[in-house]
């Protein structure tokens, strides 16, 4: 279900395997519908349209949160296999309940409050509840660095987002980390090797990906131990991200999950024996998990729009980066570009990481996402 660029992924990958895929997205022209079996249009937040789309499958999973649980929970109880589980989901498409999930089950997270919208955090604040620095998180419908906003000072209390929302006390961040757990029906769990993450500070999303982290083994097996509770907690059954701070004191805290295939794991498509695609396939149809091993150290870039541009998308550089040994892109085939869209990803291989990191930033600054026309200001 859902036919953006992790729908798109997983549709070649089960290609491989003769698997029939069928998408529901809004948008005809989305990348997933390119080239799945079986298209249909609707609204993945709508009862009607995502029930009458389970109807019509075997097994139903997604790439995206933001879907309508009724309808899952009663294409469940009709018999649909759909992973992960409705009430998984419901939870973690709720950051305010994966939080109280986190607390209640003793899993390590920065301190938080829930807060019903803007005027509540801005009462707490004038009672001392609240203190500087802070991040607030809306608690629905965020997604690519959207819904997050960071108040560092009084100054920047114009950036506060109405609606209810996650008021989390800042991490003094270290590094941020991202674990990709996989667990099949049969209570097989496997980790991929932990990602170390570098983000754009002026979108808030992932704009580099190394792995191996530049971490000591005590963190990457502290990670992944975290990461393996989460699932365990969840009784998830397919894939999920679990990304985590490590704070300059050297604690491990959780900051949020994904159940679905993750942009913290596009690098494994070349650079680990099995892609994060076909081991989410391999869990949910209960198959023998797959060796996450590394095959080469990597860097992985996401290829955002130009913030100046929005139109009909125009690719610069991308026979130069092309030249390059070990560069693979993945264009998304997004037709609109927009500032920070995310239009693909360039997975960089090297014989160590200095070498894939030096030839990022060659690509960083050569591979460009334009429109036709620039935006008119």
């Amino acid at each position: 279900m859902s036919g953006g660029q992790l729908g798109k992924m997983l549709t070649q990958v089960a290609s491989v395997f003769d698997i029939q895929v069928s998408i529901m997205d809004k948008s005809p022209q989305a990348p997933a519908a390119q080239i799945c079996h079986q298209f249909f249009k609707g609204d993945q937040t709508k009862y009607e349209d995502v029930y009458e789309f389970g109807k019509k499958v075997d097994l139903l999973t997604f790439e995206i949160e933001h879907i309508n649980i009724e309808a899952l929970r009663k294409l469940k109880a009709e018999g649909v296999t759909v992973y992960p589980d409705p009430e998984t989901l419901n939870t973690i498409k709720d950051k305010g309940l994966q939080k109280l999930f986190y607390e209640k089950h003793n899993i390590p997270t920065s301190p938080f409050k829930l807060y019903e919208n803007k005027a509540a955090v801005l009462a707490a604040l004038d009672k001392n509840e609240i203190s500087y620095p802070f991040v607030q998180k809306s608690r629905t419908d965020g997604y690519d660095g959207k819904g997050v906003a960071v108040i560092t000072t009084s100054h920047k209390i114009n950036r506060l987002m109405d609606g209810p929302c996650v008021i989390e006390e800042a991490v003094d961040i270290a590094k941020e980390l991202s674990v990709i757990v996989a667990k099949n029906p049969s209570g097989a769990v496997e980790c991929f090797p932990l990602v170390e993450m570098e983000f754009n500070a002026e979108a808030n999303l992932v704009e580099q990906l190394i792995c191996p982290a530049n971490v000591s083994n005590t963190v990457e097996e502290e990670s992944i131990a975290i990461a393996k509770e989460v699932a365990k907690s969840f009784d998830l059954v397919g894939l999920l991200a679990v990304e985590l701070f490590l704070d300059k004191k050297g604690n491990i805290l959780v900051n949020e999950s994904a159940p679905r295939t993750h942009n913290s794991g596009h690098h494994t498509i070349e650079a680990n024996i099995t892609s994060q695609y076909e081991q989410q396939l391999r869990a949910i149809f209960d198959w023998p998990l797959g060796d996450t091993s590394i095959l080469s150290p990597s860097v992985m870039l996401n290829v955002l729009g130009e913030p100046e541009y929005t139109g009909d998308v125009k690719y610069e550089g991308l026979e130069e980066v092309l030249k390059i040994p070990g560069v693979k892109p993945h264009i998304y085939g997004k037709r609109i570009t927009k500032p920070f869209r995310k239009m693909g990803h360039v997975t960089i291989l090297g014989t160590t990481i200095e070498e894939a990191k030096q030839k990022a930033e060659i690509v960083k600054n050569t591979l460009k996402v334009i429109a036709y026309e620039p935006t008119e200001n």
